[in-house]
């Protein structure tokens, strides 16, 4: 057996620490051992390796046993220590034994040292054992004591959390069940009792949960109870559970199974009143109905302007479904393609400051029409008050900005007409003399040469040119004083056709429709007349560079109280209507605004003075009637004459309308406006009809449901607010699919609109419309 044994020797003498090796290595032990004599040496053996013994001589020149045996101590060593000395007192040894040395030796009987060492092996081993087995014994009882604690605590956690448990079942704002197997109630929380308005006792083993539903909730519940049981769990199931006084209560409904074995045994049921939902969605229901009943355009964007949300009155406005333009940038559908977001930049600025702005804006459709609309924008803010979208609500105002430009261009003229009649008054006082001195120098100065004399007439023929000019700028502001005799104007179209087919070049076809017989005659000056339909020709030629189309027309018009409404020139009476159209160039808005202003031409200089349809404009208001201009650029231009008939006209209008008399017929007329509703109401009722007046769509709903067997037919207007013309019709086709529809509205885009709806709308009546094109458009539709 080769055992290893460290021995740590104090000794100061080398023969003395050899004999003491001798003696350990008769015991077969293999020897690592160094030898110290001062506390710093024996430090630093320490402090190298551990040791298994320790031997010291009692006495060194600079270092003792005891010292040693202290040093070991200090350190908490528990190392064999074993005194070897030469001679030594009794009492020196017992201190020694009893200050922790081990055994004591005299170097006389070494023998004594091996059995001694391996002794000491042996207890400092057993030691150490009893040392290491308390250590763990203690650790383990720290162990329970801690676990104890532990489980006490736990203990105390766990009966804390099960009253917590307890109570948030009984408290928590839903109500929470447990059914058995046949999903009889086995456990209830406080909640669902009150929900219910019952009692515990009376839930608990005597109902189940099907007892507590409605007739209409059983077969979802008889549906899902099955299946519940198959995949474990079933979501928001809505039912209607009755209440012990017999109310009822909406509920969502979420529920797991609890298995043991793949056996079905219990479920458990989570139960949420949704009452507060269930009315919310209703008003949010109502509220979506309001916006898709109102005429306006509302919509919800972004603040990156896509859009949200989109009612039926911005289908209506922009032609445009919901699906088509959710998630869409309302600026690039809504504005010319030139327009970016900055233009935007003061509306951001204005809605971000004050949370609102308003102002008039111009859009296109999805057919491309321009539109006018006054527009309202609302920020809409998140909880947390950031800006989160922005609420636009817009009227179309296109009609009302139409009348607007009719008024302001008709205030301009006349201002214009007072100023021009002003100028040309002080042009024939200055050209006046001018003229007299130019004819009078040849008889007062008799020697003028030939080159004076041409001087003289230039001046005299400029001179003319200018009274030439002034003629016509009186002519414009309060037309030009001429014998205005009864003619028919087909006369005077025939004249100047004849002049417009022998001058104009081939590769415009000129085409016309005068031959009615029954044409009204007009108190007119037949040269003036010629003098408007060759300026209206002369203008339609220079628009039509490349050829095109001139279309001469001759008609009679009556117009009422309900036209002249609509138009300010308009005066109610009967006209003669001569219509110039060409198929030219057209005119853009900004042009249409001015071509009766005195000077302005769209002409190269040179080529016009300005003063053509200014001077056709005083003419025909001189002759007691008024124009209409419709252009569109890049198809052309229709100028509408209306001449004033004489008396005789009326009568012969009045025996035409005697005609059409009505059989007491019950017409239900539908306008916002009140002077349109009454104008037409007296139409009909001096037509031998009767008339029910509404002013918007909801009034003419609740009128036709309470007289729906007498109204023959119904005139409605398109454009209303809070319920416009186009939902009214869709309603009274649903009460009546075979009820007889006029639609009637100002602007002509509505007709497709109109006619788009079903085979109720019978007819579309264009405003401003006269009795006769009323009279006749109801005569057609009843007879139908």
């Amino acid at each position: 057996m080769n055992l290893h044994l460290r021995v740590l020797i104090i000794e100061d003498l080398e023969d003395d620490m050899l004999l003491m090796l001798r003696e350990l290595k008769r015991g077969g032990y293999t020897l690592d051992y160094i030898r110290v004599d001062t506390p710093s040496a024996m430090q630093a053996a320490l402090d190298s390796k551990t040791w298994d013994v320790a031997i010291a001589d009692y006495t060194l020149p600079t270092f003792s046993a005891p010292e040693a045996l202290k040093l070991l101590q200090t350190q908490e060593l528990d190392l064999p220590f074993i005194i070897v000395s030469g001679t030594i007192g009794e009492e020196i040894a017992v201190a020694a034994m009893k200050a922790g040395a081990h055994d004591y030796i005299i170097k006389g009987n070494l023998t004594r040292l091996l059995p001694a060492v391996e002794r000491e092996l042996r207890e400092a081993k057993e030691r150490q054992q009893r040392r290491s087995a308390e250590q763990a014994l203690r650790a383990s009882q720290e162990r329970i004591q801690m676990q104890a604690r532990e489980l006490s605590d736990a203990n105390n956690a766990l009966r804390e959390y099960a009253l917590e448990l307890e109570e948030l079942y009984n408290y928590a704002p839903c109500g929470y069940h447990s059914l058995d197997k046949h999903g009889v109630f086995v456990r209830i929380n406080d909640t669902e009792l009150k929900m219910l308005g019952y009692e515990r006792d009376e839930i608990i083993g005597k109902k189940t949960f099907a007892d507590l539903l409605t007739a209409d909730s059983l077969p979802t519940f008889h549906a899902n109870f099955p299946l519940l049981q198959q995949q474990g769990w079933v979501r928001n199931l809505e039912f209607q559970m009755i209440r012990s006084d017999g109310k009822i209560i909406p509920v969502s409904v979420s529920a797991t199974a609890l298995t043991s074995q793949g056996n079905f045994l219990r479920s458990r049921f989570v139960v949420i009143d949704i009452s507060d939902r269930k009315r919310a969605e209703e008003k949010n229901r109502e509220q979506a109905a309001l916006l898709d009943i109102t005429t306006d355009a509302i919509f919800v964007q972004d603040l990156k302007y896509r859009i949200l949300f989109w009612n039926k009155g911005a289908e209506r406005l922009y032609e445009r479904e919901s699906a088509a333009v959710l998630g869409k940038n309302a600026i690039e559908l809504l504005y010319q393609a030139g327009e970016t977001r900055s233009q935007f930049a003061d509306i951001e600025i204005t809605l971000l400051q004050q949370e609102q702005w308003q102002g008039e804006l111009q859009q296109l459709t999805f057919s491309g029409k321009t539109i006018v609309v006054a527009s309202r924008w609302t920020l809409v803010r998140d909880e947390a008050g950031n800006p989160k979208s922005i609420l636009t609500v817009n009227t179309d105002i296109t009609e009302k900005k139409q009348l607007e430009r009719q008024f302001l261009r008709v205030q301009r003229l006349e201002s214009l007409g007072t100023l021009a009649s002003g100028i040309a008054h002080d042009f024939n006082n200055i050209l006046t003399p001018i003229l007299a001195a130019v004819q009078l120098l040849p008889m007062k100065v008799s020697s003028l040469d030939e080159q004076s004399l041409g001087l003289l007439t230039l001046i005299e023929d400029s001179t003319k040119r200018g009274a030439a000019l002034v003629k016509q700028i009186l002519a414009f502001a309060r037309g030009a004083e001429g014998k205005k005799v009864p003619l028919q104007v087909r006369h005077i179209l025939s004249e100047a056709i004849q002049v417009v087919r022998q001058t104009f070049p081939k590769n415009i076809k000129i085409s016309s429709d005068i031959s009615s017989a029954n044409l009204w005659t007009v108190a007119a000056d037949a040269n003036q007349l010629h003098q408007v339909l060759l300026n209206l020709c002369v203008n339609a030629r220079d628009a039509m560079p490349s050829g095109g189309n001139l279309t001469l027309f001759l008609e009679n018009q009556q117009i009422d109280a309900a036209y002249a409404r609509m138009n300010l020139e308009a005066c109610v009476g009967s006209y003669v209507v001569i219509k110039v159209t060409d198929t030219g160039t057209g005119m853009p808005p900004e042009v249409l605004e001015r071509i009766f202003d005195p000077f302005f031409t769209t002409k190269e200089p040179g080529k016009g003075t300005g003063l053509g349809l200014s001077t056709v404009l005083g003419i025909v208001k001189n002759h007691g009637g008024f124009i209409k201009v419709d252009s569109e650029v890049g198809r052309g231009t229709e100028f509408s004459i209306y001449l004033a008939a004489i008396a005789d006209a009326a009568r012969a209008q009045d025996e035409k309308l005697a005609l059409l008399q009505g059989q007491h017929e019950l017409i239900l007329v539908v306008d916002d406006e009140p002077l349109i509703c009454q104008v037409t109401q007296t139409t009909l009722e001096a037509y031998n009809y009767q008339a029910l007046v509404a002013s918007d769509g909801y009034e003419a709903i609740a009128l036709y449901v309470e007289r729906a067997r007498e109204i023959d037919a119904v005139l409605m207007d398109i454009m209303m607010p809070t319920i416009d013309g186009l939902t009214a019709i869709h309603t009274l086709q649903e009460l009546n699919p075979h009820i007889k529809i006029i639609a009637t509205s100002g602007l002509a885009s509505n007709k497709q609109l109109a006619q788009d709806i079903g085979s109720s709308v019978k007819a579309f009546l264009s405003k401003p419309y006269t009795a006769k094109e009323l009279l006749d458009t109801l005569q057609r539709v009843l007879s139908n």
